[in-house]
């Protein structure tokens, strides 16, 4: 997308940031195009799978963004200011729901699918995931974050410690207890491509 010598793809999301403050339309736009998919997915594996709020919590966060730029903290990296927003709002809601139901710690029924995990197409999906989502449900709500940053948007340890705003250590033995959690729950599964890709995971951490 050009416009005025803008080629606004080009933008890194920081600059693109410094443009919308200054209320340029377009930067927001290409703001938007980058990360509306990703932070919708986030939400909705965090929120019960419920695609309607998701996308209710994806413009709700873009019109932050858009009517108080000032929150962006210039010199942050874009990535993880915004995926903190993100996991605030996840926070917030469960203590919302947990006050109006009297219900602690609700987690999602089905937390991962198949584009989390690669699983190869002849295995039994349905048996491995109702397992899976069995085991992600006795994680708690940091725990299960941390996770979906790390394998689901791919964030580097660092960046998940400054979204979270954790040390890099406690990112990384959360993941260590998921992994490690996983492996021992889901050992039935063994050999299947997505207990491998599982057990690749936890090899990153031995």
């Amino acid at each position: 997308m050009a416009l005025l010598g803008k080629t606004y793809h080009t933008f890194s999301d920081e600059d693109l940031m410094l443009h919308v403050a200054a209320k340029d339309s377009k930067a927001f736009a290409a703001l938007y195009d980058r990360y509306s998919g990703r932070v919708v997915n986030y939400f909705h594996r965090m929120l019960w799978q419920d695609e309607e709020l998701a996308q209710d919590f994806m413009q709700e966060l873009f019109m932050k963004i858009v009517h108080k730029p000032e929150l962006y903290q210039q010199g942050r990296p874009f990535k993880t200011w915004f995926f903190s927003i993100a996991n605030n709002m996840c926070k917030n809601e469960y203590r919302r729901r947990e006050v109006r139901k009297g219900t602690a710690n609700e987690l999602p029924e089905q937390v991962m699918g198949e584009s989390g995990l690669g699983i190869e197409s002849n295995v039994d999906h349905t048996e491995f995931r109702a397992r899976l989502n069995e085991a992600l449900e006795e994680l708690d709500e940091a725990k299960r974050s941390v996770f979906l940053l790390r394998y689901e948007q791919d964030m580097s340890i660092k960046e998940i410690s400054e979204a979270l705003e954790c040390s890099e250590g406690t990112v990384k033995s959360r993941l260590f207890y998921t992994l490690k959690m996983l492996n021992s729950k889901l050992k039935a599964f063994e050999g299947i491509g997505a207990m491998l890709i599982i057990m690749n995971w936890i090899n990153e951490w031995i």
